[in-house]
Order: structure tokens, then C-alpha cells, then sequence
């Protein structure tokens, strides 16, 4: 069990780390996103491990990278389109 924690923290490591590399401008701060893969992948492969059983390692794997890349999705910021003649926000 301790190397599959092991390969569910990783692999929300990894799918952060992407992420990060992918989209810069609409992702907040790299200290936030980094650290929420890896907590998603490791509830997610957790939750997998104790529906399925521990014969299952690479559906729990699956499901582990699905929770990050969800939960990842929900930290990005949608792009900076304005429309043609919107004015610009005013300061504080």
C-alpha cells in the first residue's frame, strides 16, 4: 500500500507539473497547484483502492489520475478575451 501512496502522489505530481508547464497564465501560483495534484491524486487513488480492492492497482492508478486532472481543471482561469470596445476594468 505504501508504494502505491507512493505512485498516486507522484502521479498527481506529474499531472500538476504539466499543467503548470501547459497553461501558466491561467493557472494560479505553482505553490497551489503543484500540491493540489498530488492531494487529488492521492483521495482519488485512495477512494479507488477501498471501492475496488487491492487486486486493482492500475484502475486505481486510473481513477487516481482522473481526480487530479478533474480537480486540476477546476484551478484554471478562463482567458483574458475581451470583446471589441468593452472597457477596461477600473482600479480600486
Amino acid at each position: 500500500m505504501m508504494w502505491e501512496a507512493l505512485a498516486f502522489a507522484a502521479l498527481g505530481l506529474a499531472a500538476a507539473y504539466a499543467a503548470v508547464r501547459l497553461l501558466p497564465a491561467r493557472l494560479p501560483a505553482r505553490a497551489l497547484v503543484l500540491p493540489t495534484g498530488s492531494g487529488a491524486a492521492l483521495l482519488g487513488g485512495f477512494l479507488a483502492h477501498t471501492i475496488l480492492g487491492s487486486g486493482h492497482v492500475l484502475l486505481s492508478l486510473a481513477a487516481a489520475a482522473a481526480v487530479a486532472v478533474a480537480l486540476l481543471s477546476l484551478l484554471v482561469r478562463p482567458a483574458d478575451q475581451r470583446r471589441p470596445g468593452a472597457s477596461s476594468p477600473r482600479p480600486a
